[in-house]
């Protein structure tokens, strides 16, 4: 299982999130962050800093949000 950052991130882009990861999971996007599934380890680190409840764990991400998982999923991670 992994994280998942949902469109409440849209346009807030806090970086909390990304200061406190442990292995640098999270990346940023034109207009949100996004976590990369193959790195993160699941240590929900970043949920509970998150400013607007953006971050979810996968099996928790709500019905109307569920599409943001394939987003995170398929961004352009860099190499």
């Amino acid at each position: 299982m992994t994280y998942i950052i949902i469109e409440t991130c849209i346009d807030v882009k806090d970086a909390g999130c990304v200061d406190v990861c442990p292995v640098d999971c999270i990346y940023e996007g034109d207009k949100m962050y996004y976590i990369n599934p193959d790195e993160c380890i699941d240590c929900a680190a970043c949920e509970p800093v998150c400013p607007v409840e953006a971050i979810f764990a996968e099996d928790a991400v709500p019905e109307a949000s569920k599409e943001y998982i394939a987003i995170n999923k398929d961004f352009d991670y860099p190499s």
